[in-house]
């Protein structure tokens, strides 16, 4: 059988890619985000996402993303946002883990803001429980 007749051996290099890491340099983020068909969920409380956060994201907290999951694409990938990368790290980890595309920015958005990506507003600390 001919697999690279059918593609699958194109998937098959992708799904290795994918595979490797869920971790993205803001700058591989922003590559991705320019070049369109990607969801971006940034996974902080109301106040950090009112304080700043990227123009094209939408806003699922993570304490929501499991009753949530349905509004979250699975035929695009996924990349998590949060203020440091820690949120965000522990939610790609799971939605891949589930079968979705997913990623996130290493560092999160603190390292997207240092490296001068666009950022609606700006990055605050979270607020003491």
């Amino acid at each position: 059988m001919n697999e690279g007749g059918n593609g699958t051996d194109n998937l098959r290099a992708v799904s290795e890619e994918a595979t490797t890491s869920i971790h993205l340099p803001p700058e591989r983020a922003a590559e991705m985000i320019e070049g369109g068909d990607v969801a971006i969920v940034d996974v902080r409380r109301d106040y950090e996402w009112e304080a700043g956060h990227l123009p094209e994201a939408v806003r699922i907290e993570v304490n929501e993303l499991t009753s949530r999951s349905d509004e979250i694409p699975r035929d695009k990938p996924v990349i998590f946002i949060c203020r440091a990368g820690n949120r965000s790290g522990m939610a790609a980890e799971a939605f891949r883990q589930a079968g979705w595309d997913a990623y996130h920015v290493e560092g999160g958005l603190q390292a997207w803001a240092e490296a001068g990506q666009p950022l609606d507003g700006e990055v605050v600390e979270p607020h003491p429980q």
